[in-house]
């Protein structure tokens, strides 16, 4: 490794900067905190922050604050964060809650990186990165410290900035570009893809790829542009706040050559013939038992496989109930008084759970299910509602529409979001004939809603995937402001999977390693051994609800059976349990690595038998039970916020 590859912090002016203060800090730490008797024996005290914080949910009620410090015990440095006692003013968060993100004597030999996130408004807060590739949450800093955290960091570990990224600080001498590279993907609790890749590609082997292939895959926002991998770095437009999951896909794709094939799939359309198409989701994808043959390649070794502890395929026959035709016309109006209130909304959804609905009462439905209009409500009530929301829909929308040329010239982010959508919209469920054909006006629609809601949750904005999002909602809903406000309500439940700090995608994959590891250790233990941990394969599973999984049809049954919040807002995780157990056998068997394991589970797309997929995930949904629910920190998406209009409440607050 070269020394001009990363840029040491002594030349940084924040470093300079901090060098008195982080003296000044350590002499505070010598003269109160050196002999504290809670530390062993030996140990030294050298940094100490208090009011260090975690952000759990969205709501400022939860937070957890608690002291943040640094150890040294003879050569080796050590990191803790203990959570306050006694202060939490919300119930909802137990002692054991508070528990699960205590940080305790964390060596800084197990880490690889630290990313330092300093927004133009409000808290900074960083997120240290581990060498397994798990991270623990984002810690704000309420009394500011970053600087002399990291100040006193180096002066126990070789601390270095990544030339990849000046935000991110490199642990202990990493030998070689690729793990620099894979040291400053971000994604909490699941950052990095895999400590040794099957397949390393050299880095101007990856810029040339890149050059040919086009780097605009997955933007948020248009936020900031895509570092050149040749020393190089291109000019970072003002907003920092990037889509940080289209980001973990951009750098991934660095990592092998599949890696490069199989992320650019993930929110781009194929390239054929200078027009973009989506695989039609009525064909499969390759099929593993018709593989052709190669007389160059091996086949897969298969391994023996530990026992499923929980004999799965039998609980699913005792616990998974059978699916039920969808929910019909007439027995809809048997859950409906003379008025139109729903009678027993938990029969209602107890119903669609096990069958679904039929597509002509979809419209119908579906704006019950996803809280657009009540279950209280009358068919009155309900007309009434429509025309007041109607004006409110015109009323945002006029607000772009107003936007005059020379308003648009000094107004980026408008600029930036509305190419983003344009770009999108024109790529989004084309092979179906709601939204086929050049200047189709669904396509317009599309468009519409999404630069409306842009500006109607103007924080969170737009991100590549939420037009995947509404599509199956326009297409059921067939109105422009309907659609866009049970859009709306979906957002307030999935919203956090877009968010800039990806708590919200940090939260369901830690949640779903815990569930994981509660009703299959020997799988959960395969994923540590293999450095899958981070469980990243299911990353595009949670984040679009399975939407480019399965057939259009499906993804519009699986949604309205998620919807219901029948047995657990969180089902989609048990979806993503069964999956992976269904296939425990063939992942375990033939020990896949991360690389394969992601070509494999990409691969399963339009192979999914959801109702089985469905009966296999109630029947682990019943038998984790409590023990399930409480593996899932409070505020996991898609709960729902306590009051309309809070969601991202605690943005305001820093503001």
């Amino acid at each position: 490794m070269q020394e001009a590859e990363l840029h040491d912090l002594s030349d940084d002016a924040d470093y300079a900067a901090s060098q008195q203060q982080g003296s000044a800090s350590m002499t505070r730490c010598d003269s109160g905190k050196r002999s504290s008797s809670s530390e062993p024996e030996g140990a030294e005290i050298v940094y100490l922050k208090d009011n260090v914080t975690i952000h759990p949910t969205q709501f400022p009620s939860e937070r957890i604050s608690g002291r943040l410090k640094l150890i040294k015990q003879g050569s080796s440095l050590f990191m803790t964060w203990i959570p306050y006692k006694g202060q939490s003013t919300n119930a909802k968060l137990s002692e054991k809650d508070r528990n699960l993100y205590t940080i305790r004597a964390v060596p800084f030999t197990d880490v690889r990186s630290i990313r330092r996130h300093t927004p133009a408004l409000g808290w900074q807060y960083i997120i240290v990165v581990l060498s397994s590739g798990l991270a623990f949450p984002p810690l704000y800093f309420y009394n500011g410290g970053v600087r002399e955290f990291l100040t006193t960091v180096k002066q126990h570990v070789f601390l270095v900035r990544s030339a990849e990224d000046a935000n991110v600080f490199l642990m202990n001498d990493f030998q070689n570009p690729l793990q620099r590279i894979l040291s400053s993907l971000e994604l909490p609790r699941a950052v990095s893809i895999a400590s040794t890749p099957s397949t390393p590609v050299s880095v101007g082997e990856s810029a040339s790829h890149e050059k040919e292939e086009g780097m605009d895959v997955g933007v948020c926002d248009g936020s900031a542009s895509i570092p050149h991998y040749n020393g190089r770095r291109r000019q970072k437009i003002h907003d920092p706040a990037r889509d940080i999951s289209i980001q973990v896909l951009e750098k991934f794709s660095l990592v092998t050559k599949f890696a490069r094939e199989t992320t650019s799939q993930l929110f781009r359309e194929t390239h054929s013939n200078g027009h973009f198409e989506r695989r039609n989701s009525n064909q499969s994808a390759l099929d593993y038992s018709h593989k052709p043959s190669d007389d160059t390649e091996e086949v897969p070794v298969q391994s023996p496989v530990t026992p499923d502890p929980l004999k799965f395929d039998k609980l699913s026959l005792v616990w998974g109930k059978p699916r039920q035709p969808p929910l019909g016309l007439e027995e809809w109006a048997t859950f409906l008084d003379s008025e139109g209130r729903v009678i027993d909304s938990k029969a209602l959804r107890k119903r669609i759970f096990y069958g679904g609905v039929e597509h002509k009462l979809r419209k119908e439905v579906w704006a019950v299910l996803l809280g657009y209009h009540t279950y209280e409500s009358t068919y009155a009530e309900r007309e009434y509602q429509r025309s007041i929301k109607k004006a409110e829909y015109e009323t945002i929308k006029n607000q772009w529409q107003s936007i005059s040329p020379q308003q648009a010239k000094r107004f980026t982010k408008f600029r930036e979001r509305k190419g983003l959508i344009e770009k999108d919209v024109v790529r989004t469920d084309r092979l179906l004939s709601f939204y086929d054909g050049d200047d189709n006006p669904n396509v317009n629609l599309l468009r519409d809603i999404l630069l409306t809601y842009s500006f109607y949750n103007f924080d969170l904005g737009y991100c590549q995937g939420m037009s995947d999002l509404l599509s199956p909602i326009l297409f059921v809903m067939e109105d422009e402001s309907e659609s866009f406000w049970c859009f709306v309500a979906l957002m307030e439940r999935l919203g956090p999977n877009f968010n800039r700090d990806q708590n919200g995608m940090h939260s369901q994959l830690f949640a779903l390693s815990k569930l994981v590891e509660l009703v299959d250790s020997p799988l959960h233990n395969y994923f540590k051994q293999n450095d899958c941990l981070n469980y990243f394969f299911c990353f595009r599973w949670i984040l679009i609800q399975f939407k480019r999984e399965l057939e259009y049809e499906k993804t519009m049954r699986l949604w309205e059976v998620l919807w219901t919040h029948y047995l657990s807002e969180h089902l989609h995780l048990y979806v993503c349990v069964a999956i992976l157990k269904h296939y425990r056998g063939k992942i375990m068997g033939e020990q896949m690595d991360f690389d394969t394991l992601l070509k494999f589970i990409n691969e399963l797309s339009g192979r999914i038998d959801l109702d089985a997929t469905l009966r296999d995930a109630e029947a682990l949904c019943l038998c984790a039970g409590e023990n399930g629910a409480a593996r899932i920190p409070p505020g996991t998406p898609p709960s729902l916020p306590v009051d309309n209009g809070l969601f991202y409440s605690q943005q305001d607050e820093v503001l």
